[in-house]
């Protein structure tokens, strides 16, 4: 067979919070084959870009005011609205995620994510896209291939510490991943707004996750300073 025109995976992203909605806009943009078509910040704008727009794909998150991501999902179905659809959100109670994956969602995943999380997802569903697209029929053992791949992979959904909740450690962990160079708790805390206490006790959760590497810095007059950087 012929190699044809590879077109890009259409994307819309629902998400109410801007600074996460833009971190998952430039995730997306780093990986080959996906552009984003129009964003929205709750269900009803979302239901409406699918009704306008028509994306292949659609990346949404579950808590959002007006119409959340469970009810949209459902409204989508009723309507017969062909889409795909991942949900990226700090919701990880087995009643949402069952809804959620009986209205037909491709993926489910949990934050906070890794970089490398996302990207295997969306790798993955070029591939079903792909062989859905190419092919009138398909062996099982590339069936299972495409249905199972994600599911081996970690989605992080770890219950967090008291006093950490999952909304301000994706914005940490979503910050940490786009910094190139060793940062310090108050840089951290400038960047999502929040104490520089409160943004420590993240890091230091994320260390001891082994997500972040701690490095000391010393030098000059005064305490060292800990920064830190994905590990």
């Amino acid at each position: 067979m012929g190699e044809g025109i590879v077109c890009p995976v259409k994307v819309i992203l629902v998400e109410d919070d801007p600074m996460v909605r833009e971190v998952h806009r430039q995730f997306i943009e780093k990986i080959d084959g996906f552009t984003i078509i129009g964003t929205a910040a709750n269900g009803v704008e979302g239901e409406k870009l699918v009704r306008e727009l028509h994306p292949d794909l659609a990346i949404i998150d579950l808590y959002m005011p007006h119409l959340g991501g469970v009810e949209m999902l459902k409204k989508i179905r009723s309507n017969s609205l062909s889409v795909d659809v991942i949900a990226i959100t700090a919701a990880n109670d087995i009643d949402t995620i069952h809804q959620v994956l009986q209205q037909g969602a491709i993926d489910y995943i949990i934050k906070p994510f890794t970089f490398d999380r996302i990207k295997k997802s969306l790798e993955n569903y070029k591939l079903y896209q792909t062989v859905l697209t190419e092919k009138e029929t398909i062996r099982q053992a590339e069936l299972d291939e495409i249905i199972f791949k994600s599911g081996r992979e970690n989605n992080g959904g770890e219950s967090l510490p008291k006093g950490l909740n999952m909304n301000t450690l994706t914005k940490v962990t979503l910050f940490m991943s786009q910094v190139e160079r060793p940062v310090s708790a108050e840089e951290v805390a400038e960047s999502i707004g929040v104490a520089r206490i409160t943004a420590r006790r993240y890091l230091d959760f994320l260390e001891k996750e082994g997500k972040v590497k701690l490095y000391v810095q010393y030098g000059g007059v005064g305490r060292p300073v800990n920064r830190y950087a994905i590990n």
